[in-house]
């Protein structure tokens, strides 16, 4: 029940997701090359193994689905349209690596090493990514339904990019998910979408969150200095016990912010 879920869901749009963030809209979900692997954990650690600096490990739309690779180096691979749903991927090291339209929908990247990764277009829809650091990557995907309690996204890019919308608006969605405690330092939230997202105490000091979409969040208790609320739609999101409000130019720029819970 659950993958013809997510199949209605990618082929008619996810709640408010726009159907450019699933390219393949037409993936049977139950097929062997959505579930199953191709590939043993010992042949990946091989391939990890006779990398180079010069010839990084390539993956590119291999099916790992279900396999333990947890722990593994995967720093600076090449992923791209991977299949990786329900891939163990806990405490891995994935910095740098290249996830374009991979598929990891519910993946295990808890305390996983994502810094400076590229993740655009990737489905991570209840992906657990608890504690996983992802500060410096480029996160244009699908993170509908995640965990990502005490993940860090310093200086993370999750904005539309404006100048390459020919397939429609591709920015990173954290529809419902869990943020909570996460680090947003200085990232890059323009046009993001957070609608009913739990964001109690995360850090959002100086972020960039113009146009961000953050109708029914909650963001109680979250630190907000030098953050840039310009156009941001806060329609019923909590923001009640904001650290460092008046830093911020969330009173000026917020739209609907008279809809929002403040008290």
């Amino acid at each position: 029940m659950k993958h013809l879920v997510l199949t209605f869901f990618l082929l008619v749009g996810w709640p408010g997701l726009g159907l450019a963030q699933s390219p393949l809209q037409h993936v049977d979900l139950t097929s062997p090359d959505m579930t199953q692997a191709e590939m043993t954990r010992e042949e990946v650690m091989a391939m990890l193994a006779a990398a180079s600096p010069d010839q990084p490990a390539d993956f590119t739309s291999r099916k790992l689905s279900g396999l333990d690779l947890s722990g593994l180096d995967f720093k600076r691979a090449i992923l791209r349209s991977a299949r990786l749903n329900k891939t163990d991927l806990s405490n891995a090291n994935l910095a740098g690596a290249v996830l374009d339209q991979a598929w990891m929908l519910e993946a295990d990247l808890s305390n996983a090493n994502l810094k400076d990764a590229n993740l655009f277009q990737a489905q991570l829809l209840k992906a657990t990514l608890d504690g996983a650091d992802l500060s410096g990557a480029l996160i244009a995907s699908d993170l509908t339904g995640a965990s990502l309690r005490n993940a860090k996204f310093v200086g993370a890019n999750l904005s539309a990019d404006m100048r390459n919308q020919s397939m429609g608006l591709m920015r990173g969605v954290l529809v419902s998910a869990n943020l909570e405690g996460a680090d947003f330092t200085n990232a890059n939230l323009s046009r993001t979408k957070f609608e009913f997202a739990s964001m109690k105490g995360v850090n959002l000091e100086g972020a960039n969150l113009m146009r961000a979409e953050l109708g029914g969040a909650d963001l109680s208790g979250a630190r907000v200095k030098g953050a840039n609320f310009t156009d941001a739609d806060v329609a019923s999101a909590k923001l009640k016990d904001l650290v460092d409000v008046a830093k911020s130019n969330l009173e000026e720029a917020a739209s609907n912010l008279n809809q929002a819970f403040r008290k």
